[in-house]
């Protein structure tokens, strides 16, 4: 037995929605069909009916007579009389039928005689409708004027109904004008007509229920899809956010419902993925200035003897934790830029003027290396980019290119702009950077190994690379490295021009040689 709760649950389902909505929309259909066949139905026979009675009007004015039967006697009255073989069989039947439902009224409304026998020219049946004699000698004047035929539908005493065909005839001799009315009977008419709208009746509410029980069934399978979406995406969590829903290859809404589900798992896989490594990155950056403090800390408590002694601990100590706050401030504006938090602050720059400025910056310290900086610069290159994270950019790159660079070496920076991107160039002729290391050089905290590399306080945090493949990306742009151990490294950086706008790519990292 359902209870009051399932039946509520049920009806605000999809599923019932759907046939809901398909049982209304065929109800509609279904009877607006039967009422426009049957308004159609009921046309056609009354059109049957109307051509019917004017077939028997002109067959009646080939059978039927105005006429004295004593033409010498000029008080005899016109009387009707009916010419025909009545041995004939088919014309028998044809002038029955007509003198079956007639009338013949002389111009006063008054049925003549009919025939020698002296008769009203009236039939059974028509008796039993009302005549009125004052329409009738209405009628007739008005026909004397302007011929025209007259329908009526009337009922006789009981109940049934009729169509009326009427007329005005002339006598014989033209002289006096008669009313003729022919009835045909409804009731027949009429009754194809209820059969057909109680059929109907029978028919739409088994069609609905039918109707209803497919909806149901074919919106159950319609809706199998969804229902293998909706147990896929249970089955991901946190813990297994690889998982992805198999399209059905029919590319339809589903599918790209499903390809947006999907994009959106990539996302939050991304977004957990980056919390993890933050998590760890910050874990093991911060392990060793932290155990480095410690240790430092308990030799000068336990083993210091003079005031130098503790100074002098105190100070590294401060060293690290000044190298500390380093990692934390680059890890929280990192992990900000990653997550959408840092927005770029666009604002029309001449990057020439930018980059001149950062050369001669790091001109001094290019000196006290003992290597030759050199830029090659337009006049003009405006482009529409964030200074400050520009500025970033080449500061890092200038920095890594002087770093690893021995002393008589070169590093050089050029800007090349263009009609669609302008192209930042820093080239140096340091000791380079391994093959395998080309593809994880943009990675956090990552360090190429070997000679010049090994960790020390001046190789710096292993983030500058990081915050160079973001703020690339950030700009829609590209970066590429080109690297020969032993001969130098070449960066090249391509960002839109002024006023364009292009989809924003990954940096890209191609070992040469």
């Amino acid at each position: 037995m359902l209870r009051k709760r399932d039946l509520r649950r049920i009806s605000r389902g999809l599923r019932f929605r759907l046939t809901d909505t398909s049982a209304l929309f065929f109800a509609v259909l279904l009877i607006g069909f039967a009422v426009y066949y049957r308004e159609a139905l009921a046309a056609a026979l009354r059109r049957h009916a109307r051509d019917t009675l004017d077939d028997q009007w002109y067959g009646m004015k080939g059978y039927l007579r105005i006429e004295k039967e004593h033409e010498a006697d000029p008080n005899d009255k016109d009387k009707a009389w009916w010419y025909y073989d009545e041995d004939d069989p088919e014309e028998n039947r044809y002038v029955v039928d007509m003198k079956g439902n007639y009338l013949v009224a002389d111009a006063s409304g008054k049925a003549i005689s009919a025939g020698a026998d002296g008769q009203p020219a009236v039939s059974p049946t028509y008796k039993s409708i009302a005549v009125d004699e004052r329409l009738i000698q209405a009628r007739v004047k008005e026909a004397a004027a302007k011929p025209r035929p007259f329908w009526d539908e009337r009922r006789n005493a009981d109940g049934e109904a009729f169509l009326l065909r009427s007329g005005v005839v002339w006598d014989e001799k033209h002289r006096h004008p008669y009313y003729v009315s022919l009835a045909l009977e409804l009731d027949s008419l009429n009754n194809i007509l209820g059969r057909v709208t109680w059929i109907y009746v029978g028919i739409i509410p088994a069609s609905l229920i039918l109707g209803g029980l497919l909806g149901w069934f074919m919106s159950g399978r319609a809706l199998e899809p969804v229902l293998e979406v909706a147990q896929a995406a249970q089955r991901i969590s946190g813990s297994n956010l690889s998982l992805r829903i198999p399209t059905r290859g029919a590319g339809d809404e589903l599918d790209y419902l499903i390809l947006t589900f999907n994009r959106t798992i990539e996302r939050l896989e991304a977004s957990f993925q980056q919390m993890r490594q933050f998590s760890t990155d910050v874990s093991h950056e911060l392990r060793t200035p932290i155990t480095a403090i410690r240790g430092q800390l308990e030799v000068a408590l336990f083993t210091a003897k003079t005031t130098e002694q503790y100074r002098e601990a105190m100070f590294n100590a401060l060293q690290d934790i000044d190298r500390l706050s380093q990692i934390v401030r680059a890890l929280l504006l990192l992990s900000q830029a990653e997550s959408g938090q840092l927005v770029l602050q666009k604002s029309r720059i001449n990057v020439s003027e930018v980059v001149g400025d950062m050369v001669e910056q790091f001109q001094i310290l290019a000196e006290e290396a003992g290597i030759r900086l050199s830029a090659d610069l337009p006049p003009e290159c405006p482009a529409d980019l964030d200074r400050v994270q520009i500025e970033r950019m080449i500061t890092n790159l200038l920095s890594n290119a002087i770093k690893f660079t021995p002393k008589g070496g070169q590093v050089r920076l050029a800007v090349e702009p263009g009609p669609d991107f302008l192209q930042i160039v820093i080239e140096d002729t340091g000791c380079g950077i391994p093959t395998e290391s080309l593809p994880h050089i943009f990675d956090r905290f990552y360090r190429v190994p070997g000679p010049g590399a090994a960790p020390t306080p001046n190789q710096g945090l292993g983030l500058g690379l990081s915050f160079v493949a973001w703020i690339v990306k950030a700009h829609d742009g590209k970066i590429h490295v080109d690297s020969t151990p032993g001969q130098g490294t070449r960066f090249t950086i391509r960002l839109p021009a002024a006023g364009v706008a292009t989809d924003a790519m990954d940096p890209v990292t191609q070992p040469v040689g």
